[in-house]
């Protein structure tokens, strides 16, 4: 288990985020690239700083899939949005936790001193993913561009060489589809999550109900503009305007529901596309300063990052990740679950959200699985992805642990306008699931009763 630690460090500030709409997969390539994506989210968070991008020490992004175009996306993005070419700019990839992994690792970069203005954040088109030729193909066509290169003038060979050609080299590989399964274990994430299914007896029942709930909070939470300060605006190239997510289906039922069909497991299964996370496109970008930096250019700041933890875990069973991450984070922080206000656990599947609750609620579990001495508790559903979550805004796997991270920070500092406790800060853990087997935490803080906020305060 890995964790960074931060109650004796300096404080890490989250000044702002802006994030683009999440658009649903339309079964075609979407209108924008990741680094388009990510370049307007980032040129409009920049709008609302003091400063401008010249003054950034580092950009550091998640991204599972870039397009071929795009190596160290990161590198493409810094340089669009106007930073100095001597600015240091990486892209990681950890599988659905990338933005999040990018956090933490901008998080310990100010830490260390080496920056003090980091850009961090995840972008992902998801329905630009690769679709590609299978091996005996690209052998096919290796062999055929040496002959050309070597016989330019011997049609034998050519005839021959195409004579060789069969119908079934023509089979795609489809990216996407590879990359949501685990070659170790050869099963699918959806596979996983029948699996948790079946080990917490979870019913379709639940798991539609779960699914028509995150429609429901989203719908509402639009209604309500909740999202206005989080979602930068765009155009395509054919003036077509996007300006909200577009996964939610105000209109869904359990009956609707009800009638989709198992897509994992066939015949036994639960686990349908209508309890899944969408394929969808999006980013999110965040500003992270230090102290210093804070003060030198009097920044408004929305939260503080408090510690990051990671964990890795059965790979059949990787939905439960959350779970596992969730109680050294508290551990290491002297806290209990009702001392954090509210919660993000990524949607990657509802069985898998249900999973995590049930497994932190289970003393059997908490002991023999996560080395507790009692169960951890129960994390109650009015704080948990109460705007909505993957099911209904759709799961850009580069962006989501970004997303959850800037959402949560607007939860918090939404909410705590309204407590009346004597209450110096508000708390939140944001967790992901991680394909593979891993899993990982946050905890943040924002301050209750201050505009601006210095160590002293939050």
């Amino acid at each position: 288990m890995t964790h960074t630690l931060t109650n004796s460090m300096s404080p890490v500030y989250v000044i702002d985020g802006q994030r683009t709409p999440q658009l649903k997969s339309q079964g075609k390539p979407g209108p924008f690239s990741a680094s388009d994506l990510a370049v307007a989210s980032a040129r409009s968070l920049l709008i609302k700083m003091p400063f401008t991008a010249d003054i950034i020490d580092e950009v550091i992004i998640g991204c599972v899939m870039p397009d071929a175009s795009e190596a160290n996306i990161a590198r493409q993005i810094a340089l669009r949005i106007g930073c100095d070419q001597k600015v240091s700019a990486w892209t990681v990839q950890r599988n659905c936790a990338s933005g999040l992994q990018a956090i933490d690792s901008g998080m310990n970069s100010i830490r260390s001193g080496q920056s003090d203005i980091v850009l961090v954040g995840g972008t992902e088109v998801m329905s630009r993913a690769p679709v590609m030729w299978n091996n005996r193909m690209v052998n096919w066509l290796s062999n055929w561009f040496r002959i050309r290169a070597n016989n330019l003038i011997d049609n034998i060979k050519y005839i021959t060489h195409l004579m060789h050609l069969r119908p079934s080299f023509f089979k795609p590989t489809f990216a996407l589809i590879k990359g949501l399964n685990d070659p170790l274990i050869d099963r699918s994430m959806g596979q996983t999550a029948e699996n948790l299914a079946w080990r917490f007896n979870i019913s379709r029942v639940e798991m539609d109900q779960y699914a028509l709930q995150s429609h429901m909070r989203l719908s509402q939470a639009m209604e309500k503009n909740l999202f206005n300060s989080e979602i930068t605006p765009l155009y395509d190239n054919s003036n077509h305007f996007f300006s909200n997510d577009d996964g939610v289906r105000k209109d869904s039922s359990i009956d609707k529901l009800s009638k989709l069909k198992p897509v994992f497991d066939r015949k036994n299964g639960s686990v349908t596309a209508g309890n899944s996370a969408q394929v969808s496109d999006g980013a999110t970008m965040l500003f992270l300063a230090s102290e210093k930096a804070v003060k030198q250019h009097n920044l408004k700041v929305l939260g503080k990052l408090v510690e990051c933890h990671w964990v890795g875990l059965a790979p059949d069973e990787m939905g439960l990740g959350p779970a596992h991450a969730i109680p050294p984070l508290l551990k290491n922080n002297d806290l209990k679950i009702h001392d954090i206000d509210y919660w993000e656990i990524n949607e990657a599947f509802a069985a898998q959200v249900i999973a995590c609750k049930k497994a932190l609620n289970d003393e059997t579990y908490c002991i023999n699985k996560l080395d507790l001495n009692e169960k951890l508790g129960n994390i109650p559903d009015n704080r948990l992805n109460i705007d909505g979550g993957g099911i209904s805004l759709g799961h850009p796997v580069g962006a989501s642990g970004a997303r959850i991270v800037l959402h949560l920070l607007k939860t918090l500092k939404r909410h705590s306008l309204r407590k009346t406790e004597n209450l110096e800060t508000s708390r939140g853990i944001a967790s992901l699931c991680i394909g593979g087997g891993q899993g990982g935490a946050i905890l943040l803080e924002t301050a209750l009763n201050n505009n601006r906020h210095t160590s002293s305060i939050i």
